[in-house]
């Protein structure tokens, strides 16, 4: 534990509907939810105004749907994310050598190893310049908290929410900690806050009051003593720089269970392209392969394959995929599918030998992270306009961008009959005015995002 509240936690206030909210005057001060918009999807973030209507992560879209009909659905547009998220990590950068990302809206930043913090006034006053330039930068609000511990640091980053800063005076965590209820702590989920209220403990005093023995009693050594040691304020974990992925993974949620085996098949060649694609934007290859089929009854199942050496050939990654496909019992239908790579690597192993044959091990436990996917929509089934039969018709997304040749850029709020209807504002304009065109418009095309902050020259690519 440090003497000075030199660790500083950042934590953008609902990144994604945020970014939204500020892309689209039309919708600032209203209910944004972001996620998949099929039957299945999740909600990704939800703004503080559709939080009102008790919509957060991770709830079923249409849980949200019946919660807060009125709101704005959109899909998430991740390339924007994550441009945005490279400027703001980039001003986390000149405080401090020791930034340690989390994901893409929150890092810990040590700023006693930057020298821009060494006690309580300079701490407070890095903080508030920081939270001034990325408002600056991003046109965005992030919520900051200080303390001696990277624990303390990301609850009073969290009290501090929306658009706020706190600080932990080093020696007053007991205090603060005490009246806090046990599930604050980190790794205190719903089934060991559960068990720790069976037996009477409720607030992390009670924990404290509890003693070191009685918890090792209660949920085991390692994490009865990890408790103890939190509930008396104590962390002593660095901040680090170099936290590395340890997987590269997509998957896919359908509105309909795939019941077609060559159907779902083809579902896990485009996955296994997907992510190739992700592994070689990242400059990594990997050894391991693994498949994560989701059944129609939510019984989920992991496979994995380790190969030869470490690869990033998408044919090899497909093929992989596919025998471990092949050993899934998909009767009854899929509801979601994913197609992750472990054990990555920054070569690759060019070797005609390097996939695995038939005796490779499978049925290994590896873990596939869960991640909100935007559920696939299929395109509308209408009758299609004679004018258009020829035509390829594009496919346009909620809350995705595109530009006119005669109205200028512009969002999309919705498709449907063949038709597509368009916002045209764009950021720091005035609320735009709607026009509605046919899919096949030749005037109408898809097109990338614009910065939030016009002038800053970062505009994000597709």
């Amino acid at each position: 534990m440090r003497r000075a509240p030199t660790i500083l936690h950042l934590d953008m206030d609902a990144f994604y509907a945020s970014v939204e909210q500020a892309s689209k005057p039309s919708l600032r001060g209203k209910a944004v939810v972001v996620g998949g918009l099929g039957p299945r999807g999740v909600v990704a973030t939800a703004s503080y105004e559709a939080r009102r209507f008790g919509v957060h992560s991770a709830m079923p879209m249409a849980q949200a749907r019946r919660l807060a009909p009125h709101a704005a659905y959109l899909v998430p547009r991740f390339t924007l994310y994550r441009a945005i998220s490279g400027q703001v990590m980039e001003l986390l950068g000149r405080l401090s050598p020791l930034v340690e990302p989390l994901s893409l809206d929150e890092a810990f930043v040590d700023l006693e190893a930057g020298g821009t913090a060494w006690d309580s006034a300079s701490a407070r006053a890095t903080g508030e310049r920081l939270r001034a330039d990325i408002r600056a930068v991003t046109g965005l609000s992030g919520s900051v908290g200080l303390a001696g511990s990277k624990m303390l640091a990301k609850i009073g980053s969290e009290e501090a929410k929306p658009d706020g800063l706190v600080v932990i005076e080093p020696g007053t965590e007991r205090g603060l900690l005490g009246p806090m209820p046990v599930r604050t702590l980190p790794g205190v989920g719903p089934a060991t806050g559960d068990h720790l209220r069976r037996a009477g403990m409720t607030t992390v005093a009670h924990l404290a009051e509890a003693g070191e023995d009685e918890l090792v009693r209660l949920v085991g050594r390692a994490h009865g003593l990890s408790l103890y040691r939190m509930a008396l304020g104590l962390d002593e974990r660095p901040v680090v720089s170099d936290r590395d992925a340890k997987s590269v993974s997509v998957e896919d949620t359908f509105d309909v269970d795939l019941h077609d085996r060559v159907r779902v098949r083809a579902e896990v060649d485009r996955l296994a392209e997907r992510c190739v694609q992700r592994l070689r934007a990242a400059g990594r290859s990997g050894r391991t392969v693994v498949l994560k089929v989701r059944r129609y009854d939510f019984s989920t199942l992991t496979r994995s394959e380790t190969l030869r050496g470490p690869t990033d050939d998408v044919s090899v990654v497909r093929e992989a995929a596919g025998r471990l496909l092949d050993a899934v019992d998909t009767t009854g239908g899929v509801r979601l599918l994913g197609v992750g790579v472990t054990g990555l690597a920054d070569f690759t192993q060019e070797d005609l030998f390097a996939q695995a044959g038939p005796g490779a091990a499978m049925d290994a436990p590896a873990a596939l992270p869960d991640e909100p996917a935007a559920a696939a929509e299929p395109p509308p089934q209408t009758p299609q306009e004679p004018a258009a039969t020829a035509r390829r018709e594009r496919r346009y997304q909620a809350g995705h961008d595109v530009r006119h040749a005669e109205y200028g850029p512009g969002w999309v709020q919705g498709s449907g009959a063949r038709r597509v209807t368009v916002r045209f504002e764009e950021p720091g304009s005035a609320v735009g005015r709607v026009r509605t065109f046919w899919l096949d418009d030749p005037d109408l095309e898809p097109s990338d995002p614009l910065p939030l902050v016009p002038g800053d020259g970062r505009e994000a690519s597709g």
